[in-house]
């Protein structure tokens, strides 16, 4: 604090007249007082005595001590004290106790953004004579020239240097710059652009030639430079010079865009002898299908066509053996089509597809069609391109008569073509290629030849005789003894139903269930009857089916929807007892549930909780006990369907009202189905689940945590108060983590692995007995470590 401070000042004055002899003597070292040092008294100097003297007289060694005597300044002999660093004592802090006022970090970092000063800004500097501007000069050479010095690899430095000697119009030491940054990386294209800008567009045009041929000299693949060169020239007026820059540009031998730029230049001069002259270069340099299109529609371009037709002529004899010339026959029939020759150009496209490989004349073969919609008969071409697809796809079947593939390709080629005799001789042979095998996935694909054969014979050739006849050819072929297929069934049955022959539709389907019965076709055959409105019938066939497979529940379940359709409760109700009866099903959980659901839509709360009961007894799964508590919740005065779907068009407040209504209505019927009792009994089946797991399965902790989850909601959802949530959450197990040991198939140990389990309020006893085995491990642990 200040006022310490004072006091201490205060007391030093005061103590100022007693100084100890070793303070005065630090002074005396500070001050460089000799005689202090020495324990004389200082002597009085008399005016007019020179230095030198005074310095000889105060400093001259006495006898008796000169030990630990120095040299110091002019001469003089100091003591050793006297040269000796002494550094400031460490202030010590007497008071230790907090400060009234906190400080935190924030509000110095806060209070520092705050004081602090704007960016410094330079002044600006006014030179107001030559004086000043060569220092100016000097200066900011200097600190270019160090800069470079440290960084000289840095272009951005190089090119900052001579653009402010550009600046300063010292174009001598500007190109020195420029001439430094060159011998250190000639091969920077940016260097050599922006010092070739720098003589142009000061008109320094001698230097600026002399820029560009150094620069085209030592990097002629680069094509700018080329081009600026040539546009300098050529902007002065200098064509000769520009043609002389070309010339030697297409020494190098450049892409199409050099010579492209060549033939442009010489095109605004109209030299066409010259250009000529240069085409037949370039197409000699690049034989190109682009060389030569772009020297024909010069040609063309001059009206000229016998020279255009000559160029594609001698075109085609050069790359007739390239992997483009597809692209040059099709330019060549399109400039014959261009000069309306249309003959010239069939046979120039007839000439390609002749001689070309199948694989690249597919743009050939476009193109010929093109031309044919335009000029000519579509059936020529189509026949020609089809003719090509013939050839292959029968080289294909012929090198392997079972590639199904190949004959889909074929047929569908066929049909597309329109001649229906055709693709049905195609049909005929593809069907006769037989599986060699009687195994179902070898007949997966053959199978689909003849249904594309029937649908064919059906849609494009319109003969229902001849399809019929696919079909019972079909059926004959396949051995139904050791696989069938149902789809060819139920498509025969269609067809037979579209040609309005439901006698013949019954047959089929009564032949498929009677050779290779399957649950698509009683599906089929049951959906057909039921559009008909044959309620015997389908009876009939679900009967049928069930006798042929009785562990079907799927069928069951259907069976009942059909009599509870038809209002005959009695009827659904008889068969859902029969199919809980069975003792093997294949999916029992959906027999159940459709069961249990059938009578909550008939509102016999008691029968659904006889049937929970019944199933409670086969199975103690967690999820039908938390199924039978949700039903016990549930009001039956809620499982109309017609008032779910009254419902669902009605606004949520009025759905609410409306089933508050319905709530209350029933209770006031019957008490049971009040809210507190349906919660009482609900309840009571949570304990009932809790007790029964945890007595007959003791090991299925899951299911016991899924159950207390589910009643925990339960209790939060009616608002059975915080001492019932209380209780259900004591029951809630803790969760920890274990590690048991993997075996591999052979029983051989393969490591740990982690797992949760679950440790039940009722088990804690056995914790310290689990402590002491976790204890045990941990020190085994411990020992393998230690080994």
């Amino acid at each position: 604090p200040r006022f310490r401070l004072r006091a201490r000042q205060s007391a030093s004055e005061r103590r100022g007249s007693t100084r100890s002899p070793r303070s005065q003597r630090s002074r005396a070292v500070q001050a460089g007082d000799t005689d202090t040092l020495a324990g004389q008294q200082p002597r009085q100097i008399v005016p007019g005595t020179p230095i030198r003297e005074v310095l000889r007289e105060r400093h001259a060694p006495e006898k008796g001590k000169m030990a630990g005597v120095g040299e110091g300044p002019l001469g003089t002999k100091l003591h050793s004290s006297a040269t000796k660093v002494s550094y400031p004592r460490p202030t010590r802090v007497k008071n230790k106790a907090p400060a009234p006022t906190q400080i935190t970090a924030e509000q110095i970092v806060r209070e520092a953004k705050e004081r602090q000063e704007e960016t410094f800004r330079a002044p600006k500097q006014k030179i107001t004579d030559a004086e000043e501007l060569a220092e100016y000069r000097l200066k900011k050479r200097k600190e270019f020239e160090d800069l470079i010095r440290r960084v000289y690899w840095n272009e951005s430095v190089w090119v900052k240097y001579a653009k402010w000697e550009e600046t300063q119009r010292d174009f001598a030491r500007a190109r020195s710059v420029w001439e430094r940054a060159l011998d250190h990386n000639y091969r920077s294209q940016s260097l050599w652009l922006k010092y070739a800008e720098m003589e142009m567009s000061h008109k320094f045009v001698n230097h600026a030639r002399n820029v560009w041929d150094r620069a085209v000299n030592l990097l002629p693949r680069v094509d700018q430079f080329w081009y600026k060169y040539i546009h300098m020239e050529e902007m002065m007026g200098q064509v000769a010079n520009a043609r002389a820059i070309f010339e030697r540009w297409m020494q190098w031998e450049p892409d199409h865009n050099g010579w492209n730029a060549y033939i442009k230049m010489e095109t605004r001069y109209k030299e066409w002898a010259r250009i000529r002259h240069i085409y037949e270069r370039y197409v000699q340099c690049h034989p190109s299908v682009k060389a030569w299109v772009r020297w024909a529609k010069f040609e063309m371009s001059l009206g000229d066509i016998a020279r255009c037709r000559a160029v594609y002529e001698d075109a085609v004899e050069t790359m007739e053996r390239e992997v483009d010339v597809d692209q040059l026959y099709v330019k060549f029939a399109q400039f014959e089509e261009l000069v309306k020759e249309p003959e010239r150009a069939r046979a120039i496209y007839k000439y390609a597809l002749d001689n070309l490989p199948k694989e690249k004349a597919q743009e050939v073969y476009k193109a010929f069609t093109t031309f044919e919609k335009q000029y000519g008969d579509r059936g020529a071409i189509e026949d020609v391109i089809v003719g090509k697809q013939r050839v292959k796809y029968e080289e294909e079947v012929r090198a392997n008569p079972t590639s199904y593939d190949s004959w889909f390709d074929y047929t569908r080629m066929e049909e597309q073509h329109g001649d229906i005799e055709k693709a049905r001789e195609v049909y005929e042979r593809a069907i006769a290629n037989v599986p060699p095998q009687n195994e179902k996935r070898y007949w997966k694909r053959y199978i689909f030849l003849w249904i594309n054969y029937a649908l064919f014979e059906e849609i494009d050739a319109q003969d229902p005789e001849r399809t019929r006849e696919v079909y019972r050819e079909c059926l004959k072929l396949i051995p139904h003894k050791r696989f069938s297929f149902s789809k060819v069934w139920i498509m025969a049955s269609q067809f037979e139903i579209r040609q309005k022959r439901l006698d013949a539709a019954r047959k089929i389907l009564g032949m498929a269930i009677g050779m290779h019965p399957k649950e698509k076709i009683f599906k089929t055959y049951i959906d057909m009857e039921m559009q008909l409105g044959n309620v015997d019938r389908c009876r009939t066939l679900y009967e049928k089916a069930l006798e042929l497979n009785p562990f079907n529940c799927s069928s069951w379940v259907k069976f009942a929807e059909l009599e509870k359709s038809l209002a005959e409760t009695e009827r659904a109700r008889a068969i859902f007892e029969i199919a809980v009866g069975m003792d093997q099903l294949d999916q029992p959980e959906i027999l159940w549930k459709a069961y249990i659901d059938f009578e909550t839509e008939e509102g016999e709360r008691g029968r659904c909780r006889a049937l929970y009961e019944r199933l409670l007894e086969r199975t103690q799964h967690v999820k039908v006990w938390i199924s039978y508590a949700q039903f016990e919740l549930r009001a039956m005065a809620l499982n109309n369907d017609d008032d779910d779907e009254e419902e669902g068009e009605e606004e949520p407040e009025a759905a609410a009202q409306r089933r508050a209504a319905a709530e209350a209505a029933a209770a006031a019927a019957d008490p049971e189905e009040a809210e507190p009792r349906r919660v009482e009994r609900a309840r009571g089946v949570y304990e009932r689940a809790l007790r029964s797991l945890k007595e007959n399965q003791p090991d299925a902790k899951e299911e016991r945590v899924m159950l207390l989850e589910a009643w925990r909601a339960f209790e939060e959802g009616v608002g059975g108060g915080d001492d019932r949530v209380a209780g259900v959450e004591k029951k809630m197990p803790r969760r920890v983590k274990r590690k048991r040991p993997i075996y591999t198939e052979d029983g051989t140990p393969a490591g740990q692995e982690e797992y949760y389990d679950y440790i039940f309020p009722e088990e804690q006893g056995a914790a310290p007995n689990l402590k002491i085995l976790e204890a045990a491990y941990k020190w085994k642990r411990q020992k393998t470590g230690d080994e």
